[in-house]
């Protein structure tokens, strides 16, 4: 159903004036229903909708890896929830002058949208910030530095461990893939020309996976990638797999890698690079055996190996012998300077993780939550699990539940049982809307970190 807009003047002056200064709403709250847009300094848009009696609670939202493109919620069936229990959605594109991995610009952005919504809307009595995937990492950066500007955060799928550990662990896998399934493209994994040189690439390694596929010597090296990759064994459409069913693991995380999940890493790796100004991963002097002793996947490697005649030692030392490339040292800093979290806490902040997320590994959330402990600022975070596959694959009522826990946190000072399974569940259900499946979960170690 269509939202109300702004009288036909007001919309007429919101385009004419998109940066313009036309001074805060009257009154507490907006009460009417309306659609805002503008352009910030850096060419950024930025987007706000408002229901028909605002409840004084602004969310702002941070959008994934993709287009930069203005976005103000996850999705348009949570957006119409939100809107209708009364909150206010805004949201920046960030920078659109750059690369779809917009770090160097997402977290100020997002700020001067919030500005922008109090000069443009009016001022709200409480902000908490949201953030999906990317965004998720541009949510707990903002959950680090914005005290005083916001109250909250929740992450959704966040890429909280940040953009170089994403970067060697994929490339762990890629690696992996190449030297046994692609030699001509174990020196070509980096330093890519651009989007089309990443997806050719990735066409031929999906090429050579599914080829691999076919023996059991080359399911025991994809399971092999698929622990560097720290990739989920649950696929769309499937049954999650026994715990003993080794076999049956494998033929699910092959399922991820040939629907398409290489299309996606491979290419995306250039946009990294076109961000950072150079390649910002590296495996020189990594310890392969080292690094699959730490994958909770490390017994399926060993028994899939054991049953195709293979011997794990010979494969993992090859690795690491072949094991040359280099990072440049600028882009790697600059990575780290713009896209990472972890380093502390500001304000309250509540992920949601799917258990079985192929883009963005569940495990991710391990490791964040060690840095945020070694910033001594754990009673600030708490992490819940709903058990479904897919990268951000949320019903609305569970995105409306951890909302509801963060404002409980907001409202009490106190987190108390409100990201506990049972009452998450139960907040999800007496919504009415679609469903939930949170579930007691502990992620495992994230593997590939330097």
């Amino acid at each position: 159903m269509p939202r109300p807009r702004l009288s036909t003047l007001a919309a007429a002056c919101a385009t004419a004036l998109a940066t313009a200064l036309i001074g805060p709403a009257t009154g507490a709250h907006a009460a009417t229903a309306g659609h805002y847009s503008g352009t910030l300094a850096d060419g950024a848009t930025w987007i706000a909708d408002t229901p028909e009696q605002w409840n004084g609670t602004l969310l702002l939202f941070s959008h994934g890896f993709g287009p930069t493109t203005a976005a103000d919620a996850p999705s348009p069936a949570v957006s119409q929830a939100l809107l209708a229990a009364g909150y206010a959605l805004a949201g920046s594109s960030y920078d659109p002058n750059g690369s779809m991995w917009a770090l160097s610009s997402a977290e100020r952005d997002q700020f001067a949208a919030l500005t922008a919504f109090r000069t443009q809307v009016g001022t709200p009595a409480r902000v908490i910030s949201v953030g999906q995937s990317m965004g998720g990492l541009v949510n707990a950066q903002i959950a680090r530095d914005g005290a005083g500007r916001v109250d909250g955060a929740l992450g959704l799928c966040g890429l909280v461990a940040g953009g170089v550990d994403l970067d060697n662990y994929q490339l762990d896998a890629e690696y992996t893939l190449a030297t046994f399934f692609d030699p001509a493209d174990a020196d070509a994994l980096v330093n890519l020309d651009g989007q089309a040189d990443g997806a050719a690439l990735a066409a031929r390694l999906t090429t050579a996976v599914e080829t691999a596929q076919q023996t059991p010597a080359g399911r025991a090296r994809i399971a092999l990638a698929a622990a560097y990759l720290n990739l989920a064994d649950w696929a769309p459409g499937q049954l999650p797999p026994a715990h003993g069913d080794f076999a049956g693991q494998e033929q699910q995380q092959y399922a991820w890698l040939a629907q398409g999940l290489l299309s996606f890493i491979v290419p995306a790796r250039w946009s990294v690079e076109q961000s950072a100004g150079g390649n910002t991963s590296w495996n020189k002097g990594v310890d392969y055996a080292g690094l699959l002793r730490k994958s909770a996947h490390v017994k399926q490697v060993e028994a899939l190996y054991r049953d195709a005649g293979l011997d794990l030692r010979t494969d993992l030392n090859r690795l690491t012998r072949g094991a040359d490339i280099t990072a440049d040292p600028a882009a790697v800093a600059r990575l780290k300077r713009t896209s990472t979290a972890g380093q502390g806490l500001a304000v309250p902040l509540l992920d949601l993780h799917t258990t079985a997320d192929q883009l963005v590994p569940v495990e991710q959330e391990s490791a964040f939550a060690g840095r945020v402990r070694a910033a001594g600022d754990s009673h600030l975070l708490r992490q819940a699990y709903v058990s479904r596959q897919s990268h951000c694959n949320f019903t609305t009522a569970e995105v409306v539940a951890g909302l509801h826990a963060v404002e409980h946190r907001l409202d009490t000072r106190h987190w108390g049982d409100a990201t506990m399974v049972a009452q998450l569940q139960r907040s999800a259900d007496e919504l009415g809307l679609d469903g939930a499946a949170f579930t007691d979960y502990r992620p495992s170690r994230l593997t590939g970190t330097r």
